[in-house]
Protein backbone atom coordinates (compact mmCIF):
# COMPACT_ATOMS: atom_id res chain seq x y z
CA UNK A 1 0.00 0.00 0.00
CA UNK A 2 1.08 3.59 -0.62
CA UNK A 3 2.22 5.53 2.42
CA UNK A 4 1.47 9.21 1.98
CA UNK A 5 0.02 12.35 3.48
CA UNK A 6 -2.49 14.57 1.73
CA UNK A 7 -1.30 18.10 1.01
CA UNK A 8 -2.95 21.35 0.17
CA UNK A 9 -1.90 22.39 -3.32
CA UNK A 10 -0.22 25.59 -4.47
CA UNK A 11 -0.56 26.48 -8.15
CA UNK A 12 1.79 28.65 -10.18
CA UNK A 13 0.37 29.63 -13.57
CA UNK A 14 2.05 30.16 -16.94
CA UNK A 15 5.64 29.61 -16.00
CA UNK A 16 7.44 30.05 -19.33
CA UNK A 17 9.88 27.18 -19.70
CA UNK A 18 12.69 27.74 -22.24
CA UNK A 19 13.49 25.10 -24.82
CA UNK A 20 16.92 24.63 -26.40
CA UNK A 21 15.99 26.90 -29.34
CA UNK A 22 14.74 29.72 -27.10
CA UNK A 23 11.01 29.07 -27.56
CA UNK A 24 9.19 29.18 -24.21
CA UNK A 25 6.38 26.78 -23.34
CA UNK A 26 3.60 27.79 -20.96
CA UNK A 27 3.58 25.54 -17.90
CA UNK A 28 1.43 25.35 -14.80
CA UNK A 29 3.11 23.99 -11.68
CA UNK A 30 1.02 22.25 -9.03
CA UNK A 31 2.97 21.45 -5.88
CA UNK A 32 2.37 20.48 -2.29
CA UNK A 33 1.89 23.64 -0.28
CA UNK A 34 4.61 22.72 2.20
CA UNK A 35 8.37 23.20 2.41
CA UNK A 36 10.60 20.62 0.82
CA UNK A 37 11.64 19.05 -2.45
CA UNK A 38 9.39 16.53 -4.17
CA UNK A 39 9.45 14.13 -7.11
CA UNK A 40 7.97 15.59 -10.30
CA UNK A 41 5.41 14.28 -12.78
CA UNK A 42 5.42 15.91 -16.21
CA UNK A 43 2.29 15.91 -18.37
CA UNK A 44 2.27 17.60 -21.78
CA UNK A 45 -0.65 18.08 -24.16
CA UNK A 46 -2.02 20.08 -27.10
CA UNK A 47 -5.57 20.73 -25.85
CA UNK A 48 -5.03 23.60 -23.43
CA UNK A 49 -3.62 22.93 -19.98
CA UNK A 50 -6.43 24.89 -18.33
CA UNK A 51 -8.86 22.23 -19.50
CA UNK A 52 -7.01 19.46 -17.66
CA UNK A 53 -7.21 21.00 -14.20
CA UNK A 54 -10.74 20.00 -13.20
CA UNK A 55 -11.12 17.17 -15.71
CA UNK A 56 -11.47 13.92 -13.73
CA UNK A 57 -9.62 12.09 -16.47
CA UNK A 58 -6.43 13.92 -15.61
CA UNK A 59 -4.62 13.44 -12.34
CA UNK A 60 -3.12 16.86 -11.65
CA UNK A 61 -4.79 17.58 -8.29
CA UNK A 62 -4.66 13.95 -7.23
CA UNK A 63 -0.90 13.57 -7.51
CA UNK A 64 -0.15 17.03 -6.15
CA UNK A 65 -2.25 16.22 -3.10
CA UNK A 66 -0.23 13.04 -2.64
CA UNK A 67 3.21 14.57 -2.56
CA UNK A 68 4.20 15.19 -6.18
CA UNK A 69 4.90 18.33 -8.12
CA UNK A 70 2.85 18.10 -11.30
CA UNK A 71 4.13 20.09 -14.29
CA UNK A 72 1.31 20.59 -16.84
CA UNK A 73 2.43 22.10 -20.12
CA UNK A 74 0.94 23.34 -23.37
CA UNK A 75 2.84 21.85 -26.29
CA UNK A 76 4.76 24.10 -28.64
CA UNK A 77 2.55 26.41 -30.74
CA UNK A 78 -0.51 25.52 -28.65
CA UNK A 79 -2.62 27.83 -26.48
CA UNK A 80 -0.37 29.81 -24.10
CA UNK A 81 2.95 28.44 -25.39
CA UNK A 82 5.21 30.17 -27.88
CA UNK A 83 6.03 28.76 -31.29
CA UNK A 84 4.86 29.39 -34.82
CA UNK A 85 4.56 25.87 -36.18
CA UNK A 86 2.71 23.02 -34.53
CA UNK A 87 4.28 19.76 -35.74
CA UNK A 88 2.36 17.01 -33.89
CA UNK A 89 4.35 14.16 -32.37
CA UNK A 90 7.72 14.98 -33.88
CA UNK A 91 8.26 18.19 -31.91
CA UNK A 92 7.55 16.38 -28.65
CA UNK A 93 10.86 14.49 -28.49
CA UNK A 94 13.17 17.43 -27.83
CA UNK A 95 10.58 19.55 -26.05
CA UNK A 96 9.74 16.69 -23.71
CA UNK A 97 13.43 16.13 -23.01
CA UNK A 98 14.03 19.79 -22.24
CA UNK A 99 10.97 20.00 -19.98
CA UNK A 100 12.03 16.97 -17.93
CA UNK A 101 15.49 18.38 -17.39
CA UNK A 102 14.11 21.84 -16.54
CA UNK A 103 11.79 20.28 -13.94
CA UNK A 104 14.67 18.37 -12.36
CA UNK A 105 16.60 21.60 -11.73
CA UNK A 106 13.85 23.58 -9.97
CA UNK A 107 14.05 24.38 -6.23
CA UNK A 108 10.86 22.39 -5.51
CA UNK A 109 12.24 19.28 -7.25
CA UNK A 110 14.30 16.48 -5.74
CA UNK A 111 15.61 15.65 -9.22
CA UNK A 112 13.48 12.53 -9.72
CA UNK A 113 11.07 12.90 -12.65
CA UNK A 114 8.33 10.74 -14.17
CA UNK A 115 5.72 11.28 -16.88
CA UNK A 116 1.99 10.66 -16.96
CA UNK A 117 -1.04 11.30 -19.18
CA UNK A 118 -3.60 9.77 -21.53
CA UNK A 119 -4.12 9.83 -25.32
CA UNK A 120 -1.94 12.58 -26.85
CA UNK A 121 -0.58 13.09 -23.33
CA UNK A 122 0.47 9.45 -23.55
CA UNK A 123 1.85 9.99 -27.04
CA UNK A 124 4.14 12.73 -25.72
CA UNK A 125 5.59 10.04 -23.44
CA UNK A 126 6.13 7.39 -26.12
CA UNK A 127 7.74 9.97 -28.42
CA UNK A 128 9.98 11.15 -25.58
CA UNK A 129 11.01 7.53 -25.04
CA UNK A 130 12.56 7.53 -28.53
CA UNK A 131 15.18 10.05 -27.33
CA UNK A 132 18.67 8.71 -27.60
CA UNK A 133 19.84 9.16 -24.95
CA UNK A 134 16.91 9.54 -22.59
CA UNK A 135 16.80 12.57 -20.26
CA UNK A 136 19.20 11.81 -17.38
CA UNK A 137 16.63 12.67 -14.69
CA UNK A 138 13.74 10.72 -16.21
CA UNK A 139 13.13 7.63 -14.05
CA UNK A 140 9.70 6.23 -14.92
CA UNK A 141 6.76 6.57 -17.34
CA UNK A 142 3.05 5.68 -17.40
CA UNK A 143 1.52 6.23 -20.86
CA UNK A 144 -2.24 5.59 -21.10
CA UNK A 145 -4.13 4.94 -24.36
CA UNK A 146 -1.38 5.94 -26.77
CA UNK A 147 0.16 4.75 -30.01
CA UNK A 148 3.72 3.46 -30.07
CA UNK A 149 3.91 3.17 -33.87
CA UNK A 150 2.26 6.26 -35.34
CA UNK A 151 2.05 4.76 -38.78
CA UNK A 152 0.39 1.59 -37.49
CA UNK A 153 -2.34 3.12 -35.32
CA UNK A 154 -2.43 6.88 -35.70
CA UNK A 155 -2.55 8.15 -39.27
CA UNK A 156 -2.76 4.68 -40.77
CA UNK A 157 -3.67 1.19 -39.62
CA UNK A 158 -1.55 -1.95 -39.47
CA UNK A 159 -2.78 -3.07 -42.90
CA UNK A 160 -1.95 0.22 -44.63
CA UNK A 161 -5.33 1.98 -44.87
CA UNK A 162 -5.74 5.46 -43.44
CA UNK A 163 -7.66 5.94 -40.20
CA UNK A 164 -10.04 8.22 -42.06
CA UNK A 165 -12.79 8.34 -39.44
CA UNK A 166 -10.74 10.53 -37.16
CA UNK A 167 -7.88 12.00 -39.18
CA UNK A 168 -9.59 15.04 -40.69
CA UNK A 169 -12.01 15.71 -37.81
CA UNK A 170 -9.09 15.58 -35.39
CA UNK A 171 -7.06 17.93 -37.57
CA UNK A 172 -10.01 20.36 -37.61
CA UNK A 173 -10.45 20.05 -33.85
CA UNK A 174 -6.83 20.91 -33.12
CA UNK A 175 -6.66 23.34 -36.02
CA UNK A 176 -9.17 25.67 -34.41
CA UNK A 177 -6.56 26.80 -31.90
CA UNK A 178 -3.96 27.17 -34.66
CA UNK A 179 -6.31 29.37 -36.70
CA UNK A 180 -7.31 31.39 -33.66
CA UNK A 181 -3.67 32.08 -32.74
CA UNK A 182 -3.02 33.29 -36.29
CA UNK A 183 -6.16 35.46 -36.43
CA UNK A 184 -7.77 33.49 -39.27
CA UNK A 185 -11.34 34.09 -38.14
CA UNK A 186 -12.87 33.46 -41.58
CA UNK A 187 -11.11 30.12 -41.92
CA UNK A 188 -12.08 29.27 -38.36
CA UNK A 189 -15.79 29.70 -39.11
CA UNK A 190 -15.36 27.71 -42.33
CA UNK A 191 -14.40 24.64 -40.30
CA UNK A 192 -18.00 24.45 -39.08
CA UNK A 193 -19.13 23.67 -42.64
CA UNK A 194 -17.35 20.32 -42.55
CA UNK A 195 -18.40 18.85 -39.20
CA UNK A 196 -21.54 17.82 -37.37
CA UNK A 197 -22.79 19.94 -34.44
CA UNK A 198 -20.58 19.51 -31.36
CA UNK A 199 -21.51 16.96 -28.73
CA UNK A 200 -18.15 15.47 -27.81
CA UNK A 201 -14.39 15.88 -27.66
CA UNK A 202 -14.34 16.43 -31.44
CA UNK A 203 -16.97 16.46 -34.16
CA UNK A 204 -17.27 13.86 -36.94
CA UNK A 205 -17.35 15.09 -40.51
CA UNK A 206 -20.66 15.40 -42.28
CA UNK A 207 -21.14 12.41 -44.55
CA UNK A 208 -20.65 14.47 -47.72
CA UNK A 209 -17.20 15.47 -46.50
CA UNK A 210 -16.17 11.99 -45.45
CA UNK A 211 -17.01 10.97 -49.03
CA UNK A 212 -15.45 13.95 -50.75
CA UNK A 213 -12.83 13.20 -53.44
CA UNK A 214 -10.03 13.59 -54.06
CA UNK A 215 -8.75 13.28 -50.52
CA UNK A 216 -5.84 15.54 -51.40
CA UNK A 217 -8.26 18.50 -51.46
CA UNK A 218 -7.98 18.42 -47.67
CA UNK A 219 -4.34 19.48 -47.99
CA UNK A 220 -5.46 22.88 -49.25
CA UNK A 221 -8.45 23.11 -46.93
CA UNK A 222 -6.24 22.43 -43.92
CA UNK A 223 -3.08 24.21 -45.06
CA UNK A 224 -3.44 26.89 -42.37
CA UNK A 225 -5.18 24.78 -39.70
CA UNK A 226 -3.06 21.63 -40.05
CA UNK A 227 -0.18 22.08 -42.51
CA UNK A 228 1.29 18.73 -41.42
CA UNK A 229 -1.64 16.95 -43.11
CA UNK A 230 0.21 17.07 -46.44
CA UNK A 231 3.06 15.08 -44.93
CA UNK A 232 0.62 12.50 -43.59
CA UNK A 233 -0.80 11.90 -47.08
CA UNK A 234 2.62 12.03 -48.74
CA UNK A 235 3.91 9.34 -46.38
CA UNK A 236 1.32 6.64 -46.97
CA UNK A 237 4.06 4.00 -46.86
CA UNK A 238 5.88 3.39 -43.62
CA UNK A 239 9.39 4.75 -43.62
CA UNK A 240 11.93 7.16 -42.19
CA UNK A 241 9.33 9.91 -41.73
CA UNK A 242 7.46 7.77 -39.20
CA UNK A 243 10.41 5.85 -37.80
CA UNK A 244 11.75 8.95 -36.04
CA UNK A 245 9.06 8.54 -33.36
CA UNK A 246 8.41 4.81 -33.63
CA UNK A 247 9.06 3.50 -30.12
CA UNK A 248 9.26 -0.08 -31.39
CA UNK A 249 12.33 0.86 -33.44
CA UNK A 250 13.94 2.50 -30.42
CA UNK A 251 13.24 -0.20 -27.83
CA UNK A 252 16.94 -1.00 -27.37
CA UNK A 253 17.51 2.54 -26.10
CA UNK A 254 14.82 2.43 -23.42
CA UNK A 255 16.29 1.87 -19.97
CA UNK A 256 13.49 2.74 -17.57
CA UNK A 257 10.29 1.21 -16.14
CA UNK A 258 7.03 1.88 -18.00
CA UNK A 259 3.41 1.17 -17.07
CA UNK A 260 1.42 0.69 -20.31
CA UNK A 261 -2.37 1.08 -20.09
CA UNK A 262 -4.94 0.63 -22.84
CA UNK A 263 -8.24 -1.08 -23.63
CA UNK A 264 -9.61 -3.70 -26.02
CA UNK A 265 -11.66 -1.15 -28.01
CA UNK A 266 -9.04 1.61 -28.02
CA UNK A 267 -7.92 2.96 -31.39
CA UNK A 268 -4.36 2.87 -30.00
CA UNK A 269 -4.48 -0.63 -28.48
CA UNK A 270 -1.42 -1.62 -30.50
CA UNK A 271 0.64 0.92 -28.56
CA UNK A 272 0.43 -0.67 -25.13
CA UNK A 273 0.68 -4.26 -26.39
CA UNK A 274 3.59 -3.70 -28.76
CA UNK A 275 5.49 -1.30 -26.51
CA UNK A 276 5.25 -3.66 -23.57
CA UNK A 277 6.33 -6.66 -25.64
CA UNK A 278 9.14 -4.81 -27.43
CA UNK A 279 10.75 -3.31 -24.32
CA UNK A 280 10.23 -6.50 -22.32
CA UNK A 281 12.18 -8.39 -24.98
CA UNK A 282 14.64 -5.79 -26.30
CA UNK A 283 14.90 -3.04 -23.71
CA UNK A 284 18.27 -1.36 -23.24
CA UNK A 285 18.77 -2.46 -19.65
CA UNK A 286 17.89 -5.33 -17.36
CA UNK A 287 15.89 -2.85 -15.29
CA UNK A 288 13.75 -1.94 -18.29
CA UNK A 289 13.24 -5.54 -19.41
CA UNK A 290 12.01 -6.72 -16.01
CA UNK A 291 10.09 -3.54 -15.07
CA UNK A 292 7.44 -3.20 -17.74
CA UNK A 293 3.82 -3.39 -16.61
CA UNK A 294 0.70 -3.83 -18.76
CA UNK A 295 -2.98 -3.24 -17.99
CA UNK A 296 -5.72 -3.70 -20.63
CA UNK A 297 -9.37 -3.00 -19.82
CA UNK A 298 -12.64 -3.44 -21.72
CA UNK A 299 -13.20 0.23 -22.56
CA UNK A 300 -13.01 2.23 -25.75
CA UNK A 301 -10.77 5.31 -26.01
CA UNK A 302 -12.04 6.81 -22.76
CA UNK A 303 -10.47 7.42 -19.42
CA UNK A 304 -10.93 4.19 -17.51
CA UNK A 305 -10.87 5.93 -14.16
CA UNK A 306 -14.19 7.63 -14.98
CA UNK A 307 -15.81 4.97 -17.15
CA UNK A 308 -19.36 3.95 -16.33
CA UNK A 309 -20.22 0.29 -16.64
CA UNK A 310 -22.17 0.85 -19.84
CA UNK A 311 -22.58 3.37 -22.62
CA UNK A 312 -19.01 4.49 -23.23
CA UNK A 313 -18.06 1.23 -24.96
CA UNK A 314 -21.15 0.99 -27.11
CA UNK A 315 -24.30 -0.91 -26.23
CA UNK A 316 -22.88 -3.27 -23.63
CA UNK A 317 -22.44 -3.50 -19.88
CA UNK A 318 -19.19 -5.13 -18.75
CA UNK A 319 -20.26 -5.17 -15.12
CA UNK A 320 -19.11 -3.33 -12.04
CA UNK A 321 -15.53 -4.65 -12.27
CA UNK A 322 -14.99 -2.72 -15.51
CA UNK A 323 -14.60 0.51 -13.58
CA UNK A 324 -11.27 0.86 -11.82
CA UNK A 325 -9.45 3.55 -9.87
CA UNK A 326 -6.56 4.00 -12.26
CA UNK A 327 -5.24 6.95 -10.27
CA UNK A 328 -4.67 4.64 -7.31
CA UNK A 329 -2.88 2.11 -9.52
CA UNK A 330 -0.62 4.81 -10.91
CA UNK A 331 0.04 6.24 -7.46
CA UNK A 332 1.35 2.86 -6.28
CA UNK A 333 3.53 2.74 -9.41
CA UNK A 334 5.02 6.21 -8.93
CA UNK A 335 5.41 5.82 -5.16
CA UNK A 336 7.52 2.72 -5.79
CA UNK A 337 9.79 4.22 -8.43
CA UNK A 338 9.98 7.87 -7.33
CA UNK A 339 9.59 7.64 -3.54
CA UNK A 340 11.16 4.23 -2.84
CA UNK A 341 8.01 3.06 -1.05
CA UNK A 342 7.45 -0.69 -1.17
CA UNK A 343 3.87 -0.59 -2.44
CA UNK A 344 3.97 -4.22 -3.57
CA UNK A 345 3.41 -3.20 -7.18
CA UNK A 346 6.51 -5.05 -8.37
CA UNK A 347 5.59 -8.20 -6.44
CA UNK A 348 2.46 -8.59 -8.56
CA UNK A 349 2.32 -10.25 -12.00
CA UNK A 350 3.32 -7.76 -14.70
CA UNK A 351 0.19 -8.19 -16.83
CA UNK A 352 -3.42 -7.50 -15.83
CA UNK A 353 -6.17 -8.17 -18.37
CA UNK A 354 -9.94 -7.83 -18.37
CA UNK A 355 -11.52 -10.98 -19.84
CA UNK A 356 -14.69 -9.82 -21.58
CA UNK A 357 -17.64 -12.18 -21.55
CA UNK A 358 -16.48 -13.47 -18.20
CA UNK A 359 -16.19 -9.83 -17.14
CA UNK A 360 -13.39 -10.14 -14.65
CA UNK A 361 -9.77 -9.11 -14.26
CA UNK A 362 -7.00 -11.65 -14.39
CA UNK A 363 -3.28 -11.40 -13.69
CA UNK A 364 -0.76 -12.99 -16.05
CA UNK A 365 3.01 -13.41 -16.19
CA UNK A 366 3.54 -12.49 -19.85
CA UNK A 367 2.02 -11.29 -23.10
CA UNK A 368 1.07 -13.19 -25.19
CA UNK A 369 0.18 -15.94 -22.73
CA UNK A 370 2.57 -18.88 -22.73
CA UNK A 371 -0.24 -21.44 -22.47
CA UNK A 372 -1.97 -20.25 -25.65
CA UNK A 373 -3.14 -22.88 -28.15
CA UNK A 374 -3.10 -21.14 -31.51
CA UNK A 375 -5.95 -22.81 -33.37
CA UNK A 376 -7.00 -22.51 -36.99
CA UNK A 377 -10.69 -22.03 -37.74
CA UNK A 378 -11.21 -22.53 -41.47
CA UNK A 379 -13.66 -20.79 -43.79
CA UNK A 380 -16.11 -23.11 -45.57
CA UNK A 381 -19.10 -22.88 -47.88
CA UNK A 382 -20.88 -25.17 -50.32
CA UNK A 383 -23.32 -22.44 -51.27
CA UNK A 384 -22.43 -18.72 -51.37
CA UNK A 385 -21.45 -17.20 -48.03
CA UNK A 386 -22.83 -13.75 -48.85
CA UNK A 387 -24.80 -12.31 -45.89
CA UNK A 388 -25.43 -13.93 -42.51
CA UNK A 389 -28.18 -15.99 -44.14
CA UNK A 390 -25.76 -17.51 -46.64
CA UNK A 391 -23.94 -20.83 -46.51
CA UNK A 392 -20.68 -19.79 -44.86
CA UNK A 393 -19.46 -21.91 -41.97
CA UNK A 394 -16.41 -21.90 -39.69
CA UNK A 395 -14.74 -24.95 -38.17
CA UNK A 396 -11.40 -26.46 -37.20
CA UNK A 397 -11.68 -28.96 -40.07
CA UNK A 398 -9.51 -28.06 -43.09
CA UNK A 399 -11.42 -27.39 -46.32
CA UNK A 400 -11.70 -29.89 -49.14
CA UNK A 401 -12.83 -29.23 -52.69
CA UNK A 402 -15.07 -26.22 -52.15
CA UNK A 403 -16.17 -23.46 -54.53
CA UNK A 404 -14.90 -19.93 -53.81
CA UNK A 405 -17.07 -17.07 -52.64
CA UNK A 406 -17.35 -13.81 -54.55
CA UNK A 407 -18.78 -10.34 -54.12
CA UNK A 408 -18.52 -6.94 -55.74
CA UNK A 409 -16.83 -4.21 -53.78
CA UNK A 410 -18.15 -0.85 -54.91
CA UNK A 411 -16.41 2.04 -53.14
CA UNK A 412 -19.39 4.25 -53.99
CA UNK A 413 -21.41 2.10 -51.57
CA UNK A 414 -18.92 1.01 -48.88
CA UNK A 415 -19.70 -1.21 -45.90
CA UNK A 416 -20.46 1.19 -43.02
CA UNK A 417 -18.53 1.25 -39.76
CA UNK A 418 -20.44 -0.11 -36.79
CA UNK A 419 -18.38 0.45 -33.65
CA UNK A 420 -14.93 -1.01 -33.11
CA UNK A 421 -11.54 0.50 -32.28
CA UNK A 422 -12.43 3.95 -33.52
CA UNK A 423 -12.21 7.54 -32.34
CA UNK A 424 -14.60 10.47 -32.89
CA UNK A 425 -17.05 8.23 -34.76
CA UNK A 426 -19.07 5.81 -32.53
CA UNK A 427 -16.84 3.36 -30.67
CA UNK A 428 -16.99 -0.02 -29.03
CA UNK A 429 -19.65 -2.73 -29.26
CA UNK A 430 -22.42 -2.53 -31.86
CA UNK A 431 -24.74 -5.10 -33.43
CA UNK A 432 -23.18 -6.15 -36.74
CA UNK A 433 -26.32 -7.68 -38.27
CA UNK A 434 -27.04 -4.64 -40.51
CA UNK A 435 -23.56 -5.09 -42.00
CA UNK A 436 -24.03 -8.84 -42.32
CA UNK A 437 -27.21 -8.38 -44.37
CA UNK A 438 -25.19 -6.91 -47.26
CA UNK A 439 -24.30 -8.94 -50.33
CA UNK A 440 -20.73 -7.59 -50.26
CA UNK A 441 -20.06 -9.15 -46.86
CA UNK A 442 -19.10 -12.84 -46.60
CA UNK A 443 -20.14 -14.39 -43.31
CA UNK A 444 -18.69 -17.61 -41.84
CA UNK A 445 -20.23 -18.90 -38.61
CA UNK A 446 -19.42 -21.86 -36.37
CA UNK A 447 -21.88 -24.24 -34.79
CA UNK A 448 -23.18 -23.32 -31.35
CA UNK A 449 -20.44 -23.92 -28.80
CA UNK A 450 -20.92 -26.95 -26.58
CA UNK A 451 -18.50 -25.47 -24.02
CA UNK A 452 -16.94 -22.12 -23.20
CA UNK A 453 -14.15 -20.90 -25.48
CA UNK A 454 -11.68 -18.27 -24.28
CA UNK A 455 -9.84 -16.24 -26.92
CA UNK A 456 -7.04 -14.15 -25.40
CA UNK A 457 -4.14 -12.95 -27.50
CA UNK A 458 -3.15 -11.80 -30.99
CA UNK A 459 -5.50 -12.67 -33.88
CA UNK A 460 -4.73 -12.98 -37.58
CA UNK A 461 -6.76 -13.95 -40.63
CA UNK A 462 -4.93 -15.74 -43.44
CA UNK A 463 -6.96 -15.07 -46.55
CA UNK A 464 -6.46 -16.52 -50.01
CA UNK A 465 -8.13 -14.13 -52.39
CA UNK A 466 -8.05 -12.54 -55.82
CA UNK A 467 -9.43 -9.33 -57.27
CA UNK A 468 -10.22 -7.81 -60.63
CA UNK A 469 -8.38 -4.68 -59.46
CA UNK A 470 -4.66 -3.89 -59.34
CA UNK A 471 -5.05 -2.63 -55.79
CA UNK A 472 -7.91 -3.12 -53.37
CA UNK A 473 -8.68 -3.83 -49.72
CA UNK A 474 -9.81 -6.88 -47.78
CA UNK A 475 -11.29 -6.56 -44.30
CA UNK A 476 -11.94 -9.13 -41.58
CA UNK A 477 -13.92 -9.02 -38.37
CA UNK A 478 -14.24 -11.42 -35.42
CA UNK A 479 -17.76 -11.58 -33.98
CA UNK A 480 -19.48 -13.32 -31.05
CA UNK A 481 -23.00 -14.36 -32.09
CA UNK A 482 -25.22 -14.54 -29.04
CA UNK A 483 -28.14 -17.00 -28.81
CA UNK A 484 -30.60 -14.18 -29.58
CA UNK A 485 -28.70 -13.43 -32.80
CA UNK A 486 -26.95 -10.25 -31.66
CA UNK A 487 -23.62 -10.04 -33.50
CA UNK A 488 -21.10 -8.61 -31.02
CA UNK A 489 -17.95 -7.26 -32.72
CA UNK A 490 -14.68 -8.11 -30.99
CA UNK A 491 -11.90 -7.02 -33.34
CA UNK A 492 -11.42 -6.11 -36.99
CA UNK A 493 -8.62 -5.34 -39.40
CA UNK A 494 -7.80 -4.46 -42.99
CA UNK A 495 -5.11 -5.15 -45.58
CA UNK A 496 -4.43 -2.80 -48.48
CA UNK A 497 -3.20 -5.24 -51.06
CA UNK A 498 -0.34 -3.04 -52.26
CA UNK A 499 1.10 -3.44 -48.73
CA UNK A 500 0.60 -7.21 -48.54
CA UNK A 501 4.31 -8.00 -48.19
CA UNK A 502 5.72 -4.70 -46.91
CA UNK A 503 4.32 -1.56 -45.32
CA UNK A 504 7.31 0.32 -46.72
CA UNK A 505 7.46 -0.93 -50.33
CA UNK A 506 4.03 -1.11 -51.99
CA UNK A 507 3.45 -3.23 -55.08
CA UNK A 508 0.36 -3.81 -57.17
CA UNK A 509 -1.36 -7.16 -57.56
CA UNK A 510 -2.12 -8.99 -60.79
CA UNK A 511 -5.86 -9.07 -61.46
CA UNK A 512 -7.29 -12.58 -61.15
CA UNK A 513 -4.26 -14.04 -59.41
CA UNK A 514 -4.71 -15.66 -55.99
CA UNK A 515 -2.59 -14.15 -53.23
CA UNK A 516 -2.11 -15.02 -49.58
CA UNK A 517 -3.05 -12.00 -47.47
CA UNK A 518 -2.57 -11.67 -43.70
CA UNK A 519 -5.06 -9.41 -41.94
CA UNK A 520 -3.95 -8.39 -38.46
CA UNK A 521 -6.88 -8.07 -36.03
CA UNK A 522 -4.56 -7.01 -33.22
CA UNK A 523 -5.77 -8.80 -30.07
CA UNK A 524 -8.61 -9.37 -27.63
CA UNK A 525 -9.55 -11.22 -24.48
CA UNK A 526 -13.06 -12.63 -24.65
CA UNK A 527 -14.96 -15.62 -23.39
CA UNK A 528 -17.41 -17.12 -25.90
CA UNK A 529 -20.06 -18.67 -23.71
CA UNK A 530 -21.78 -22.00 -24.22
CA UNK A 531 -24.46 -21.68 -26.91
CA UNK A 532 -22.71 -18.74 -28.60
CA UNK A 533 -21.18 -18.99 -32.07
CA UNK A 534 -17.89 -17.74 -33.50
CA UNK A 535 -18.22 -15.68 -36.66
CA UNK A 536 -15.80 -14.16 -39.18
CA UNK A 537 -16.82 -11.47 -41.66
CA UNK A 538 -14.84 -10.83 -44.84
CA UNK A 539 -15.38 -7.76 -47.01
CA UNK A 540 -13.45 -4.89 -48.58
CA UNK A 541 -14.46 -1.73 -46.72
CA UNK A 542 -15.20 -0.36 -43.27
CA UNK A 543 -16.13 3.26 -43.86
CA UNK A 544 -15.59 5.90 -42.64
CA UNK A 545 -13.19 4.30 -40.19
CA UNK A 546 -10.84 3.47 -43.06
CA UNK A 547 -10.56 5.43 -46.29
CA UNK A 548 -12.14 3.77 -49.31
CA UNK A 549 -9.80 2.08 -51.74
CA UNK A 550 -10.82 3.35 -55.20
CA UNK A 551 -9.47 0.12 -56.80
CA UNK A 552 -7.52 2.13 -59.39
CA UNK A 553 -3.98 1.77 -58.05
CA UNK A 554 -3.55 5.55 -57.90
CA UNK A 555 -1.46 7.04 -55.06
CA UNK A 556 -3.40 7.80 -51.92
CA UNK A 557 -5.59 10.86 -52.13
CA UNK A 558 -5.01 11.73 -55.79
CA UNK A 559 -7.93 9.91 -57.41
CA UNK A 560 -11.46 11.22 -57.78
CA UNK A 561 -12.54 8.05 -59.60
CA UNK A 562 -14.11 5.07 -57.87
CA UNK A 563 -14.17 1.73 -59.67
CA UNK A 564 -15.96 -1.43 -58.62
CA UNK A 565 -13.89 -4.60 -58.13
CA UNK A 566 -14.91 -8.25 -58.20
CA UNK A 567 -13.43 -10.01 -55.17
CA UNK A 568 -13.04 -13.77 -54.81
CA UNK A 569 -12.21 -15.57 -51.55
CA UNK A 570 -10.87 -19.12 -51.84
CA UNK A 571 -11.18 -21.89 -49.25
CA UNK A 572 -10.03 -25.25 -50.47
CA UNK A 573 -7.15 -27.65 -49.86
CA UNK A 574 -4.74 -25.53 -51.91
CA UNK A 575 -6.00 -22.24 -50.47
CA UNK A 576 -7.12 -22.89 -46.87
CA UNK A 577 -8.36 -19.48 -45.74
CA UNK A 578 -8.60 -19.35 -41.94
CA UNK A 579 -8.46 -17.29 -38.78
CA UNK A 580 -5.93 -18.15 -36.09
CA UNK A 581 -7.53 -17.85 -32.66
CA UNK A 582 -5.45 -17.78 -29.46
CA UNK A 583 -7.34 -20.33 -27.38
CA UNK A 584 -6.70 -20.42 -23.64
CA UNK A 585 -7.42 -23.75 -21.95
CA UNK A 586 -10.13 -23.39 -19.31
Amino acid sequence: MSVHSEFNVARELNVMVPMRDGVKLATDVFRPDAPGRYPVLVTRGPYGKDGYVNNPGHSIWFFAQHGYVVVSQDCRARFESEGDNYDPLFQEVQDGYDTVEWAARQPWSNGRVGTTGQSYLGATQYTLATSNPLPPHLQVMAPVSASADFHQSWAYHTGGAMEWGWMVPYAIFKGRNTLSRAGHEKLLSQMDEYVLPPDNFAQPLKDEWYRHLPLSDWINRLKEAAPYFREYLDNEADGAYWWRVNLLRHAEGITLPMFHVSSWYDIFLEGALNAYQSIRGRGGSELARRSQKLLIGPWAHIRPYTAPTSGETGDIDFGSEARIELHENLLRWFDYWLKDIDTGVMDEPPVRLFVMGENRWRDEQEWPLARTHYTRYYLHSDVPANTRNGGGTLSTSPPGDEPPDSYTYDPKDPVPTYGGNTLIIPQGVADQRPVEDRQDVLVYTSESLARELEVTGPIKVHLFASSSAVDTDFTAKLVDVRPDGYAHNLQDGIIRTRFRTSRSEPSMIEPGRVYAFVIDLWATSHLFKTGHRVRVEISSSNFPRFDRNPNTGAPLGQDDRLEAARQTVHHMEEYPSHIVLPIIPR
